[in-house]
């Protein structure tokens, strides 16, 4: 099909030439505040009421280059200073070495960041390449790997690999520090090729046992990475066809230049931005793994294709997408112009499921439904409870009274604002009317055990 689709499409029937021209506004598709809305979720973490007017003011693919603090002076400023605030909070806190204190840290970053589609896919790559501070037992190392997944988060695909394959916290998660010539730890060579570049099915066990020798000698010493010549196999290895490979560098490389590399991480961030479910067929795939080989393995470029294209435009995928509880939070805060505590904050995730620097094991994330059950939503709903009950929170340092009276939202249309501001998926008459007359906080707190507030 070569027409625009509607959200009963099949994902399988969309024309995969269609789904990634750049989508343009039309009469019949208008450049509005839902597809404002809309790109802000997904490609960042929501958006406040002045970043929608401002974003409204500009064309989409300026919008987009707004996620990236880029497209004026006023936001380059903002994200200049951003940063250097940044830096400096990060530096206290790496002097405590408290892994939750980092974690608000983040969280402080993902809520403010004039940059988030940096911080979005900074919390990508942390279930991708996961890694956790539970095992690795230092919270510096875990900084130093949340400052490399940020520095390439949008960058080079192959660089980032080859980083990540000597960071410390990932040495130590993975075991490779363990890693000698008499004895080669295969745990990284796994999940190089299985779950950071290959996928299942696309190595043999013997490759791994080879690309594990070449991993020999890999150690950290003063929290840096060590090549230690006297425990490296220097013999000759074949990994996936290719002989005479003798060092890690090189293995890597040969990893990378597999054909099933860009298919396989190109598929990762469709799921990511676009849907949790079904699987996209790999004709769908195909031209974005085409794009991100032909840029040079850009993550941007890669990015850039999906958020500006007429399948995210389109808004076939609203709805598509479960809120990760980090994703939820935001989203509410950044909507509500909020602040907090967030080391309360950070530790209120981690029961829903998603404790930052806490990735469930080395799969990371499942993601989707399974964010959402009986227990989690309860979760949730108690977790808005207590943050909008914290009297650390404030909305723009008011009350949430009074930031409502700035925004001349009354009792009568704070249900409706919510409902434009944060559903996806309307609500019913009648779940309106259950809602209707209570008080500003336990509107958000009942609407959140309402499964619909939880789809993006």
């Amino acid at each position: 099909m070569t027409g625009m689709v509607d959200a009963k499409t099949p994902l399988e029937a969309i024309d995969p030439d269609w789904a990634w021209q750049p989508w343009e506004p039309s009469n019949d598709e208008p450049w509005n505040e839902a597809r404002v809305q809309f790109l802000f979720r997904r490609g960042g973490f929501g958006a406040s009421i002045e970043e929608r007017k401002e974003a409204l003011q500009l064309d989409p693919q300026q919008a987009v280059k707004m996620l990236y603090g880029e497209g004026s002076t006023k936001l380059q400023d903002r994200l200049r200073e951003f940063e250097q605030e940044s830096a400096s909070l990060a530096s206290g806190v790496r002097a405590g070495g408290d892994v939750d204190a980092l974690a608000a840290w983040w969280m402080h970053r993902i809520l403010h960041s004039p940059s988030p589609i940096v911080e979005k896919m900074t919390l990508f790559w942390h279930g991708h390449f996961a890694t956790g501070a539970e095992k690795v037992m230092d919270a510096e190392l875990m900084y130093i790997q949340n400052r490399l997944l940020r520095q390439q988060a949008v960058g080079d695909f192959r660089k980032l690999a080859h980083e990540i394959s000597k960071d410390p916290a990932m040495l130590i998660y993975l075991d490779s520090v363990s890693n000698r010539k008499a004895h080669p730890n295969e745990n990284y060579a796994r999940e190089l090729m299985e779950l950071f570049c290959l996928g299942e099915g696309n190595y043999s066990e013997r490759d791994v046992q080879e690309l594990a020798r070449c991993f020999t000698g890999w150690e950290i010493r003063r929290k840096m990475f060590r090549f230690n010549e006297y425990q490296h196999d220097k013999g000759t290895k074949e990994i996936l066809g290719r002989k005479g490979i003798e060092s890690g560098d090189q293995a890597i490389d040969v990893v990378l230049n597999q054909s099933a590399m860009p298919r396989f991480v190109a598929a990762k961030v469709f799921r990511y931005l676009v849907c949790d479910e079904p699987q996209a067929p790999q004709a769908l795939l195909d031209p974005l793994a085409d794009h991100f080989a032909e840029s040079g393995y850009s993550i941007r470029a890669l990015v850039d294709r999906i958020l500006s294209s007429r399948l995210m435009l389109s808004l076939w995928s609203v709805g598509r997408k479960v809120r990760s509880p980090v994703e939820f939070a935001a989203e509410l805060m950044r909507g509500l112009s909020a602040t907090t505590n967030l080391e309360r904050l950070v530790k209120r995730l981690k029961p829903l499921g998603q404790g930052l620097f806490y990735p469930p094991n080395v799969k990371g994330w499942d993601g989707g439904r399974a964010w959402i059950n009986s227990s989690t939503l309860i979760g949730r709903a108690n977790f808005v409870v207590d943050l909008l009950g914290d009297p650390n929170t404030r909305f723009n340092g008011k009350s949430l009274d009074a930031w409502c009276s700035d925004h001349k939202l009354s009792k009568e249309s704070w249900l409706e604002w919510l409902e434009d501001s944060f559903l996806v998926v309307p609500l019913h008459e009648d779940e309106k009317a259950r809602y209707r007359d209570d008080s500003l906080a336990t509107t958000v707190s009942l609407l959140a055990r309402n499964p619909k507030i939880h789809l993006s």
